[in-house]
């Protein structure tokens, strides 16, 4: 009696890695999309986390603001720490503020000359943009928004 051979042959093998190259060269851009819009949702996130923070603090000190944005973590009340900024595939992940010099006007600053990441925050009591605080990037998210426009 001659006994079946059981196994695969090599084109079985060969159309089975093809297709898994297939399914790869899809998946992995994918998920690297994933990847950088959970970033942007954790950037959004912590920036209306530091805009809230920033409303308690002017009510509970009667319309007046922080000089800084460092003033919200004091005794841990409003903030435990400034978050991060993330803005996937520009900067690296920041937690610095910087203050925009002579007046505040966000709406149409020159962002040239603050690209490092990060937050952007106005101190000046008289600028109508006061206690203002943007991501400091001057790129766009996946849905073709600019950063310091939320």
């Amino acid at each position: 009696m001659v006994k079946a051979r059981s196994g695969f042959t090599l084109i079985e093998l060969m159309i089975v890695v093809a297709i898994i190259g297939i399914l790869a060269a899809i998946a992995i851009p994918k998920f690297a999309e994933l990847i950088r819009k959970s970033g942007e949702g954790a950037s959004k996130g912590n920036l209306g986390a530091i805009r809230s923070a920033l409303s308690i603090y002017y009510g509970d000190m009667e319309g007046q603001y922080p000089a800084s944005v460092a003033g919200l973590t004091i005794s841990g009340k409003y903030l435990a720490s400034v978050p991060v900024a993330k803005a996937p595939n520009y900067h690296a992940d920041s937690s610095a503020v910087d203050v925009l010099p002579g007046g505040c006007v966000i709406v149409n600053w020159d962002i040239n000359e603050f690209v490092s990441g990060g937050w952007v925050y106005c101190d000046a009591p008289a600028d109508p943009a006061y206690g203002g605080v943007i991501v400091n990037c001057s790129h766009t998210d996946t849905k073709g928004s600019v950063w310091s426009s939320y």
